[in-house]
């Protein structure tokens, strides 16, 4: 299993952060690894929303169906996106006051089937991607690190 978790602090509300961050159609604004994002279901970020996330890998692409399985206004949003090959958690945390707020972006991807046995190989390259996901997360937010 590999993992990558940032807190970034913002001066934007905690309702705004996470109405941002619900919708993973912003994931292609700071994420440099999604390539596109498309949603198939509902309307922006909510309980039932689902999108296709299209991500590099390798030389082509990948799509991850996320279907949001938590979504608790304005503090949490977990998805989950499940293929053949692997299984990738993301839960988003938002707390803070009405004038500033951190977000924690908890990111896990895992192998699935056979491939789980050499799950380790996913460690250094899943924390390169963080991090540069994390550096893009920190612009779009017009916030800072504060914590990784």
């Amino acid at each position: 299993m590999a993992r990558y978790v940032v807190t970034v602090r913002t001066p934007r509300t905690p309702h705004d952060a996470f109405d941002y961050m619900a919708d993973l159609r912003n994931f292609a604004e700071w994420d440099p690894g999604v390539k596109r994002v498309a949603q198939v279901v509902g309307s922006g970020g909510g309980p039932d929303a689902e999108f296709d996330v299209v991500v590099a890998a390798g030389r082509g692409e990948l799509t991850l169906r996320y279907v949001t399985k938590e979504y608790r206004v304005p503090s949490l949003v977990l998805i989950e996106a499940r293929s053949r090959l692997l299984t990738s958690i993301d839960r988003i945390t938002v707390g803070g006051t009405t004038d500033a707020c951190t977000v924690t972006y908890d990111a896990v991807l895992m192998l699935n089937g056979p491939l789980r046995y050499v799950d380790f190989v996913l460690k250094p390259l899943f924390k390169r991607i963080g991090g540069r996901a994390a550096q893009g997360l920190v612009t779009a937010l017009a916030g800072e690190v504060v914590a990784s």
